[in-house]
């Protein structure tokens, strides 16, 4: 990962960001409603709080089956995967509320999810969000050297088979929080002096890691093996289980909107400047999926209305169905591109085909 130093080209002669802005600033001004969450994302944070905790009350206190046990870890993984989509990512874009502390609390859940809201913040908002797609900055695209996902990454031989394992990696993603990644990206974003507001003191960053990561231990390992009374590796089978399902449903969602063949992956040009405006790049790198189903809707959080997310990070999802017509009617009177698929089956099988593209060893790629 090299030092973000690209500059997005101000050439937009059409002024679609202004004109967009403008038409979405009008819409919630002419409903009188705030860019904020309301009453429905309240609701929905009870209940992906109750999908998530419930169970693990109910295994610390019922006599129950282990089979029973082991359904209910797949349930908190489901509910882990959507506290993380609806509530701590609204959280940590500050438009869960209109008020701070609340947003702050709300972000802080990440850490009863295993991360940490430093790194995350880093990562998803400062990197991803503004670097969108670009090969060495936004590190979402950064899958070690296991997986490739752009053309501009190094082929390995291995990645020919990465669409059929690369789904069996996928729910490592939470897990590899708990254990690993916040150690190393805290590392490198000190080192690099990265940071989403004011940057933190070491001391206080790694002070917050540690102590954060052992209170987590505490709840989801020591307290169950302590009050339980089965076998310890059976506690670690469970912990395993909830994160897997929790990683394999986020990292499909969050795949679905950037590594597809619709998605663009350009480069800067040799002084470090994009061909595009950043509003305009994320037109080119970001694509929707399955927006006309409600369930999905609910339950992604709008990480399936990627388009308006990128455009209007600081606007609540639970706005992003509405504002969509206005952003697509607007792209579209503007010549530019509106990506989405109609159902979540057809992102998938994008996604998957496009591994198998970037699988191919270059030489052999027309």
């Amino acid at each position: 990962m090299t030092t973000p130093n690209v500059r997005f080209s101000r050439a937009d002669s059409a002024k679609f960001f202004r004109t967009l802005n403008k038409r979405v600033n009008e819409y919630f001004k002419e409903n009188n409603i705030k860019r904020t969450g309301n009453w429905k994302l309240h609701l929905k944070t009870i209940i992906m709080f109750s999908l998530f905790l419930t169970p693990y009350f109910l295994i610390l206190t019922l006599d129950i089956s282990q089979w029973w046990m082991l359904l209910l870890t797949i349930i908190m993984g489901v509910g882990m995967a959507g506290v993380g989509m609806n509530v701590m990512h609204d959280g940590n874009h500050g438009s869960y509320s209109s008020k701070k502390w609340i947003n702050k609390l709300m972000g802080s859940s990440l850490y009863i999810l295993a991360g940490n809201v430093y790194n995350w913040q880093v990562q998803h908002n400062v990197l991803h969000h503004t670097y969108t797609n670009i090969h060495g900055h936004d590190e979402d695209m950064d899958a070690g050297r296991i997986i490739r996902f752009t053309k501009h990454a190094e082929w390995k031989r291995f990645h020919k088979f990465q669409h059929y394992y690369s789904v069996f990696l996928y729910g490592l993603l939470t897990f590899n929080w708990a254990i690993t990644t916040d150690f190393k990206q805290t590392r490198n974003y000190l080192k690099r002096k990265l940071s989403y507001g004011k940057l933190p003191s070491h001391l206080k960053q790694w002070s917050t890691i540690v102590v954060t990561k052992i209170i987590y231990v505490m709840i989801w390992i020591v307290i169950p093996m302590l009050i339980m009374s089965i076998a310890w590796w059976k506690i670690l089978i469970g912990f395993f289980v909830m994160h897997y399902v929790a990683g394999l449903i986020l990292s499909i969602v969050f795949q679905l909107a950037h590594m597809v063949e619709e998605a663009q992956m350009p480069l800067p040009d040799t002084t470090g400047t994009m061909k595009n405006t950043w509003a305009i790049h994320q037109l080119f790198t970001t694509v929707n999926f399955s927006t006309k189903n409600r369930v999905i809707n609910w339950f992604t959080g709008g990480l399936n209305h990627q388009v308006e997310h990128h455009i209007f990070p600081h606007i609540s999802h639970i706005h992003y169905t509405k504002i969509s017509k206005i952003v697509k009617q607007t792209a579209q009177e503007f010549n530019l591109p509106y990506n989405e698929y109609k159902t979540t089956r057809k992102a998938i099988i994008a996604h998957f085909k496009h591994l198998k593209e970037m699988g191919i060893k270059p030489a052999m790629q027309s």
